[in-house]
């Protein structure tokens, strides 16, 4: 790493985030088109509800980076990756996956043993983000539809593909074999496949 980036991530802040990070992120995700954008309120709701699950970048003080993320009601060993978000000026520093490390590390996500997201076909930047992060925790990522263009979304939106990454690292060694029996399962469905 040169001194550049040395500096970089000397001056940089991971933490989760508080209430008062909602405005910044909804600014945050209007600036970064095509992101959904979504109202301040919900945006403030994100920072205290599910902040245990999300992580804020800083860097000297302005908010650079999100992960907005939550543990699905019902399902504790999932943590299900809603957005994410990097401004401009940091996008391609590797920020979004350090972002996804430094959480999946975390008190409040221990108990997952997998992660998901959903990612639209062409959003080529979030299919390297996730298949590289996959590498690094030595995960198989496995692609299912899970929103419908025309069935969910009327044909307003582009389908949305789940990507589940497991196992995660420094999980309980039951964590691959769970992995496995849901592999096992998720074969059997028709609109499931392995990644390339």
């Amino acid at each position: 790493m040169n001194a550049r980036n040395d500096l970089l991530w000397d001056n940089l802040e991971l933490r989760h985030p508080l209430p008062t990070d909602g405005y910044a992120l909804n600014q945050l995700v209007a600036a970064s088109p095509p992101l959904d954008t979504n109202s301040v309120y919900c945006n403030l709701l994100q920072c205290q509800h599910f902040a245990d699950t999300s992580v804020a970048a800083l860097l000297n003080g302005q908010l650079v980076g999100f992960i907005s993320a939550y543990c699905p009601p019902n399902d504790s060993e999932t943590l299900f990756v809603w957005q994410v978000v990097v401004s401009e000026a940091m996008r391609g520093s590797g920020l979004a996956k350090r972002m996804l490390t430094w959480l999946v590390d975390q008190p409040g996500t221990e108990k997952a043993q997998r992660l998901t997201t959903s990612i639209t076909p062409d959003n080529h930047a979030s299919w390297a983000l996730f298949e590289s992060f996959a590498r690094d925790c030595g995960a198989i990522p496995v692609k299912s539809m899970m929103f419908d263009r025309d069935r969910h979304f009327g044909g307003e939106h582009d389908d949305e593909y789940l990507l589940q990454i497991a196992p995660l690292p420094n999980r309980p060694d039951k964590s691959m074999a769970y992995h496995l029996d849901d592999l096992r399962a998720g074969l059997r469905c028709s609109n499931r496949r392995w990644l390339d």
